[in-house]
């Protein structure tokens, strides 16, 4: 490589969520990938699931449902803000500069479309550990992302 020139980063992708073993991930990424190669640029992704509504028989449980839905609402966004801010934390304790993104929908589906769109090189995200059966019935998003990314996904586990 030419030393007049600079080397081009990745976009890596970090998507995280309420869980731990994402904000192992994002360490593992930050550790093992951005302090070895500070012109990649890490963006930090939260999906928040869309709020779902029964609706009753009668109208009472409609009149009801609306100050529910707000209450669900805040709460979603309030956890999106406080999981942004641990993985904030945790990029300025190894003095990294992040951006960070907050998407609503279907977890697995969001990240892919948004890895596409941000022309993402590499996906990194935490596995919850569960079984072949509980990730079957769960429909495991890091199991969706393997299969659906358009770029290679890195699947970081808690260590035992």
């Amino acid at each position: 490589m030419d030393e007049g020139k600079e080397e081009k980063g990745r976009n890596i992708v970090v998507a995280v969520d309420e869980g731990e073993q994402s904000m192992h991930a994002l360490s593992w990424c930050l550790i093992n990938i951005k302090l070895k190669h500070p012109q990649d640029h890490i963006l930090v992704l939260h999906v928040k699931r869309p709020t779902l509504v029964y609706p009753g028989f009668d109208n009472s449980a409609y009149l009801s449902s609306h100050d529910a839905l707000s209450s669900l609402d805040r709460r979603d966004s309030e956890m999106g803000s406080w999981v942004l801010q641990r993985a904030q934390k945790l990029c300025t304790k190894f003095d990294v500069k992040a951006e960070a993104k907050v998407e609503e929908g279907d977890p697995g589906d969001v990240i892919c479309e948004m890895v596409k769109v941000l022309k993402a090189d590499l996906l990194v995200m935490g596995s919850h550990g569960y079984g072949q059966l509980t990730r079957s019935i769960m429909r495991s998003v890091s199991s969706h992302c393997v299969q659906n990314a358009s770029c290679p996904v890195l699947v970081v586990k808690l260590p035992k």
